[in-house]
């Protein structure tokens, strides 16, 4: 480590600051649901997530091989364009925070780094098969792989368990979704703490510390560890909230299988060193649980919010990595400039999130705050209304019905009452 450079050393510390913010904005993946149906409090789950995103940071290198040496051309790189890539994941991971997005942070890192290589070097420095196969492609697939598993894994987990009793099951099912929870968060080290890992390394290599191709040193990967764990204690409420609030709601067989689901993608990939978003996958995920369950619907003016968060990260990241590059291509005193835009930039957020704090004692409320007024969860959109109009409702609904029409008097003066988007979860109050 003597041969590190005043400004080498800027761009590792920076690259950890970016982990740190990938620990808290992903903690959602792995722990929104056990939040959301009582499997685990707040504080323990983001602790448990937290040991097992350290342990996972040890368990392979290939993501970060594929960063360090796949995605731009390392001839040529300097390290002032890894800085700007920094700085235009770091704004967008908090961007996104703040409105309780679950973006991609691993697609912020990638469209940082491609803008900012794309202002230095033209669009040659891009590798453009590696981008398509292992940061598009698997973009695109992995929230409907992960989707498509959950929905199958919902429903095959009603049907065993449809003559049992539901009270006497939910301590297994929660029990297995701690289990999953914990997965999920190995899944998670083992792929995105690799990424901060990966651009560190390739710091290095554009500094002449180490040669290209080389993998990373232990200490690049404790400190990526430690940085993505103590992200993930911190806790990011916000999005946690949206995931498991805002999407559907969510029963302990629903968050078992939506979380088992989702590890298995994200291994998968970490093993394959596919660098995909864990983010879409878990969000992917939840969404297939909430349509697997009869009466269980998507609220999918939340989830089309998420998906243009998604389309929008790579540009956004890259515009403005580009822009941070072409102020660090001024010399010191441009480093100087994009350095204070990025912790003034921070701090102004920080400021923002200020005015409507989630923390672990109100994430699980069933009010959301929006512009500082408090409503409740937002109705049902069309889509909702259309899935909810083809299941069949709950027995008691069912019975109410019946009764209402035997008896000519109740039917004529029994009130009339539509329970979209409620009709499997008696505690939520109906849209009328």
């Amino acid at each position: 480590m003597e041969h590190i450079t005043l400004l080498l050393g800027i761009v590792i510390v920076t690259a950890l600051v970016f982990d740190f913010t990938n620990g808290f904005h992903d903690t959602a993946n792995a722990m929104a649901t056990t939040i959301s149906t009582g499997a685990l409090k707040p504080k323990t789950a983001v602790a448990m997530s937290a040991v097992l995103n350290l342990v996972g940071a040890f368990l392979s290198v290939e993501v970060a091989k594929t960063i360090s040496g796949g995605i731009v051309n390392e001839d040529g790189l300097k390290t002032e364009v890894i800085f700007a890539a920094l700085v235009g994941a770091i704004l967008w991971n908090l961007l996104t925070w703040l409105v309780g997005l679950p973006s991609s942070s691993s697609h912020a890192l990638f469209g940082g780094l491609i803008g900012a290589a794309v202002m230095s070097m033209g669009w040659s420095s891009i590798n453009g098969g590696t981008v398509v196969t292992k940061v598009l492609i698997p973009a695109i697939a992995a929230p409907i792989v992960a989707g498509l598993a959950a929905t199958l894994a919902t429903r095959l987990t009603y049907r065993i368990g449809r003559n049992t009793d539901t009270k006497a099951t939910a301590k297994g099912y929660r029990a297995g979704q701690i289990a999953s929870a914990g997965l999920v968060s190995l899944a998670h080290g083992t792929n995105d703490a690799q990424k901060t890992m990966g651009i560190i390394t390739l710091a290095l290599v554009t500094g002449g510390v180490l040669n290209p191709g080389a993998n990373p040193p232990m200490w690049v990967i404790v400190s990526a560890g430690v940085a993505i764990a103590l992200g993930t204690y911190l806790g990011g409420w916000r999005i946690i909230r949206t995931m498991g609030k805002g999407l559907t709601d969510l029963q302990p067989q629903q968050g078992f299988a939506a979380q088992t689901s989702a590890a298995t993608v994200i291994l998968a990939s970490s093993h394959l060193g596919f660098s995909l978003s864990t983010t879409q996958s878990c969000s992917g995920a939840v969404m297939g649980a909430g349509l697997g369950r009869k009466g269980g619907v998507v609220r999918w003016s939340t989830a089309t919010r998420m998906f243009v968060a998604w389309g929008l990260t790579l540009p956004a990241a890259g515009l403005v990595g580009a822009g941070a590059e072409f102020l660090t291509k001024q010399g010191p005193w441009g480093i100087a400039v994009t350095a204070a835009i990025l912790v003034g930039g921070s701090a102004v957020i920080w400021a923002l999130s200020r005015r409507d704090a989630i923390d672990h004692t109100n994430v699980t409320d069933d009010e959301i705050r929006q512009g500082g007024a408090t409503t409740d969860t937002e109705p049902a959109g069309v889509v909702t209304t259309a899935i909810a109009a083809v299941t069949p409702p709950p027995t008691g609904t069912v019975a109410a019905s019946t009764a209402a029409s035997d008896d000519p008097v109740k039917a004529t003066t029994a009130p009339t009452t539509t329970t979209t988007g409620a009709m499997a979860d008696p505690a939520r109050p109906a849209t009328v």
